[in-house]
């Protein structure tokens, strides 16, 4: 091997080290997230319907102030036990712009289910006036985007729910910029949104106690749902086709069996 072969190779590993150090340094990693339960997870998880009802309402209630949630219809909320009464009543509670009529004009009309959860904002830029400065994301898919990667990852659910609860005081030696508040569960531990939620901020229709914990929980497991609505169906074809392919490995090897015994 040549010594500028070598060279190259020398580089390219020094190169790899490098980047991993520098990604194990990002302060992404401090992020304090705990690997929670859900009932989602696994091969034959499917979704709490309960929960995913009392976690809209905590959206709708505290999280639609500021957040959207373009990506999503009223009419999927009929998958997790609304009736269709009742997502007619929901979209229906909200303003729309639509048009143009026969005029070319622009008109608001009330609410459908076919429409996606209203916007709170216009636009970016109003977004961001009413939020001094900051962007508050769109949480269609928050769970997916932010979930972990890899074996033994934390979910986007668990990411959800640290940010939620991880509002702290901050250590005396931490420097926190002006107008950010400290965070435990956001990447760089300052994040500029205040804490969301407070004790008994909602009122639940089950008589669940809305706490801080319940509710980040609820409001977590509603946005992972929102993110993959079709997760169960997804989760059980898989499942099935698992099913199918191990019947047909057992049928295929009892006939490879009984062909080749003849030859034997």
């Amino acid at each position: 091997m040549s010594a500028k072969s070598l060279l190259l190779k020398g580089i390219t590993a020094l190169v790899g080290v490098t980047a991993v150090l520098f990604v194990a340094a990002t302060p992404f990693h401090e992020v304090h997230v705990e690997k929670e339960s859900w009932s989602f997870q696994g091969f034959f998880g499917k979704f709490d319907r309960p929960q995913i009802k009392r976690g809209f309402k905590v959206y709708k209630e505290v999280c639609s102030a500021c957040h959207s949630l373009n990506l999503v219809s009223y009419r999927s909320l009929q998958d997790v036990g609304f009736s269709e009464a009742e997502v007619k009543e929901i979209a229906a509670s909200v303003t729309v712009m639509d048009g143009p009529n026969d005029d070319g004009e622009m008109f608001e009309r009330p609410g459908k289910p076919s429409d996606a959860f209203k916007a709170p904002f216009a636009n970016e830029q109003a977004a961001r006036a009413s939020n001094n400065g900051a962007l508050p994301p769109d949480l269609s898919l928050i769970s997916r985007s932010r979930g972990g990667k890899g074996f033994g990852a934390y979910e986007g659910a668990d990411y959800i729910h640290g940010v939620l609860v991880g509002y702290k005081e901050p250590p005396a030696d931490f420097k926190l910029n002006d107008g950010m508040n400290y965070n435990i569960g956001f990447a760089g531990h300052q994040i500029a949104m205040p804490a969301p939620l407070a004790e008994d901020g909602v009122t639940y229709e089950d008589g669940t106690k809305a706490t801080i914990e319940q509710m980040s929980r609820d409001v977590s497991v509603f946005l992972t749902w929102a993110g993959e609505p079709n997760y169960e169906n997804r989760l059980h074809t898989g499942l099935k086709a698992m099913l199918f392919l191990i019947v047909f490995t057992l049928i295929a090897y009892a006939a490879k069996r009984k062909i080749w015994a003849r030859i034997h």
